[in-house]
């Protein structure tokens, strides 16, 4: 074959090559990211930081979009359906508790949401009044004389601050009366004005009442103690098997590419620095910023999905 025949040969096999081969680098649209609660909660901190530090890195707009909906369902169920590979979803470990919680959950979290990375854990913290136990030897010894008549404020049935109690009564063998309540908020206007026993729920919203002195906090939540309180134990220390921290997640719908995942995590896993500023922002917050891939985080699911059925079980939570 002449010289100028293999030429054009070679070029046109090139030609006819290059699109299987170039696949355009994702994304190649805007990116969604949905909250299944709505705006205002805690995690819109670390979701609307994300928008701003990731829209200029990706390419593309990052678009921050509360579905909000029976207990984050919706939301959830959203995000299990989406098509588009472009749709990421940020949620508490609600997606752990949703399946012991609902009779027709409408998605599996194991098959229909795709691990992208842990994002914060906090503690939840114990709380009563100045007045109160001075410790959670004493509360627990309390509970202990007058079954059912310790009161704990929740945010509602099956809410993360409820499922922790009803862990807490299992564990320590004892009895509390629930009073649900529509907001963290009110759980604390509760508890100043003597209406319960027991608050438990984000260390930040405790925090300005703890450091003035009108509410004292007797446990934390998490594996271990909290760095903004420091003398305060975990529950864990004292009741073997107790940990309950609350956690964010970033999870991608099923039909997610591999390639945005890791991009994902690619883009993000600087802002886990400590000094970072998101990362200052959690911590003044009481969070920890993780941000640590994907395995983590199915781990987390792997373990709590069970456990959160076993609670809801024996505390007699009827599905919905």
């Amino acid at each position: 074959m002449p010289l100028t025949r293999r030429v054009f040969a070679a070029a046109i096999t090139g030609t006819l090559a290059t699109p299987a081969l170039a696949q355009p680098a994702w994304p190649t649209r805007p990116v969604r990211l949905i909250s299944p609660f709505a705006p205002g909660g805690p995690q819109d901190v670390p979701a609307r930081y994300f928008v701003d530090y990731l829209t200029p890195r990706l390419g593309q707009p990052v678009i921050y979009d509360s579905r909000a909906g029976a207990g984050g369902q919706v939301g959830m169920q959203h995000v299990a359906t989406a098509t588009d590979g472009h749709t990421f979803l940020i949620t508490s470990n609600s997606v752990a508790t949703l399946p012991a919680l609902r009779r027709e959950l409408g998605f599996d979290p194991f098959t229909d949401l795709l691990p992208v990375t842990m994002v914060t854990e906090a503690p939840l913290v114990y709380c009563v009044r100045a007045n109160g136990p001075t410790d959670l030897a004493a509360y627990i010894a309390r509970a202990k004389e007058a079954p059912g008549r310790v009161s704990v404020g929740s945010s509602g049935v099956g809410s993360a601050t409820h499922l922790a109690s009803a862990f807490l009564m299992q564990k320590a063998g004892i009895e509390l009366l629930h009073v649900p309540y529509r907001g963290a908020g009110l759980i604390m206007t509760a508890l100043l004005g003597g209406e319960i026993d027991t608050f438990v729920g984000d260390l930040s919203l405790a925090l300005e009442h703890i450091r003035a002195g009108t509410i004292r906090p007797i446990g934390v939540t998490t594996a271990t103690r909290a760095p903004l309180l420091p003398q305060t134990p975990a529950i864990g220390e004292s009741i073997a098997g107790y940990a309950v921290p609350f956690w964010f997640g970033l999870f991608a719908a099923k039909q997610t590419a591999p390639e945005a995942i890791a991009r994902m995590n690619t883009e993000l896993a600087p802002l886990a620095a400590a000094d970072s500023e998101l990362s200052r922002r959690m911590a003044d917050r009481g969070s920890k910023l993780l941000l640590d891939g994907p395995a983590p985080l199915a781990a987390r699911l792997r373990g709590e999905v069970p456990q959160w059925r076993q609670v809801v079980a024996a505390a007699g939570i009827t599905p919905e």
